[in-house]
């Protein structure tokens, strides 16, 4: 039984309802042609449309925002998202954010979570580790994490999102499954992202390799062909996903809805 769905808008923007909960993901509702802005004079163009422009968003009650990018949040979020609603980020962004006035920000670290309770249903976002690019690189880059978004209904686990962020697949991310069994449902950033010739973001191989460490019942893939700097296309991970035999990879159309239920093997 669906518990929610998701939204498409496009790149790493998703609309969650989750229960009686509104969340949205990564705000990037720049137009086809502008600018995202990426730091140190980069920038990137646009070569879509988002599905719905951010005014015609119904009310949310918290952003889940991987990292300060400017395809991430762009200069139009920071102008027209309320500055009330919690941004649940990391504590470099929640930094930059509140003095933008978005005073409700909520920086985590890894492992550490935010809580918001209405009623019987309580939604849970937990910070977990990612690395934007290799090392000499990472540290150049603003700071990222994935997360796992939880739905409790009466304390008991409804579902279960992970979203990578924009990381790097990395051995040492195994933890996150070994942390968050059951993992309904993942969005996975692709793109194979290249910065000055170096790989930023997952690439197709990069993509199945986490996929087949975190062990998502369904894989969603986003962030794959909205802006120039991105140089690995969907097809190169369903190849290889379909190359391993990985299951549940589902594409997305922007502006498609999907129904989100809970996995078979992980409902009690």
């Amino acid at each position: 039984m669906a518990i929610g769905s998701l939204l498409f808008v496009g790149n790493a923007t998703v609309l969650l309802r989750l229960g009686g909960f509104t969340v949205l993901t990564d705000p990037n509702f720049l137009h086809r042609g502008e600018f995202a802005y990426l730091g140190y004079g980069l920038v990137t163009r646009r070569l879509t449309e988002p599905a719905i422009a951010l005014d015609s968003l119904p009310p949310l009650d918290v952003v889940v925002l991987s990292h300060l990018h400017g395809d991430h949040f762009d200069r139009r979020a920071s102008r027209g998202l309320d500055r009330t609603t919690p941004i649940v980020t990391t504590p470099h962004a929640a930094r930059r954010l509140i003095r933008r006035g978005f005073r409700s920000s909520a920086p985590l670290s890894p492992w550490t979570a935010w809580e918001s309770t209405r009623g019987n249903e309580t939604l849970r976002v937990t910070a977990v580790p990612g690395q934007h690019g290799p090392a000499v690189v990472h540290r150049l880059l603003p700071p990222v994490m994935g997360s796992v978004v939880d739905l409790l209904v009466d304390g008991d686990r409804a579902f279960r999102l992970y979203i990578s962020g924009d990381t790097l697949h990395r051995p040492w991310l195994g933890e996150i499954a070994e942390r968050f069994d059951g993992i309904d449902a993942a969005l996975v950033h692709l793109g194979g992202t290249r910065v000055l010739g170096v790989l930023v973001t997952m690439d197709g191989k990069q993509g199945a390799d986490l996929v087949e460490l975190i062990r998502p019942s369904t894989v969603y893939p986003v962030h794959y062909d909205d802006y120039r700097a991105f140089k690995s296309p969907l097809a190169a991970f369903t190849a290889e996903a379909s190359r391993r035999g990985i299951g549940g990879v589902q594409e997305l159309r922007r502006g498609q809805t999907v129904p989100l239920s809970p996995a078979v093997s992980n409902q009690k």
